[in-house]
């Protein structure tokens, strides 16, 4: 999902380097200077290089575009979009592995104090209904406490058990059950 904030910065960051680059133009016709140079077979390739544009003197000087690094956006925007923490057998303690998506959500929701979140229980088809209604909610308070320890506020989040009830694998081996003891993060 993408707040107003990230689509506000990528529309900045987009008009940013559309104007960078409407300023210059290159000749790609004259070609002087080797590029890279591949290997075909057991000769050298060689590729020529586009040729500077010529400078003239009324010439307005280009913008410089400070780069942006965006790994950390990319892997916070990724962390956002995954909504669904899957648990161990008969375990509702949270992986490491999803501990960067749970911290992600909670970062949207502090930011944005009126969205809200449910967070949605759900085990595989072992054990009892009672049993499995109950580690369910185990599991979506686990997601609930992590997000408010992380910043989110009590009223955004709430924990909701459906046990065995809604599958996300019907089938019946250890492939399915993995895919079913999950907690998903729904926008509500």
């Amino acid at each position: 999902m993408i707040t107003r904030t990230t689509a506000t910065a990528l529309s900045t960051l987009t008009l940013a380097v559309l104007a960078a680059g409407c300023g210059t133009s290159t000749d790609l016709t004259q070609n002087k200077a080797p590029v890279e140079t591949r290997r075909t077979g057991g000769s050298t390739a060689t590729a020529p290089a586009p040729s500077p544009a010529p400078a003239t003197a009324g010439a307005v000087p280009q913008s410089r575009v400070a780069s942006v690094d965006t790994a950390a956006g990319t892997a916070a925007a990724a962390a956002g979009t995954q909504r669904i923490v899957y648990f161990d057998f008969d375990s509702f303690t949270i992986k490491d592995e999803f501990k960067p998506m749970i911290e992600s959500h909670a970062k949207a929701l502090a930011a944005l104090r009126t969205k809200k979140l449910t967070v949605e229980g759900h085990t595989d088809e072992r054990g009892g209904s009672e049993y499995n209604l109950a580690l369910g909610q185990k599991r979506a308070e686990a997601v609930v406490r992590s997000l408010a320890l992380l910043g989110a506020g009590p009223a955004q989040v709430e924990a909701v058990s459906f046990g065995e009830e809604r599958p996300a694998d019907t089938g019946h081996g250890e492939t399915a059950w993995a895919k079913n003891r999950r907690a998903e993060l729904k926008d509500r």
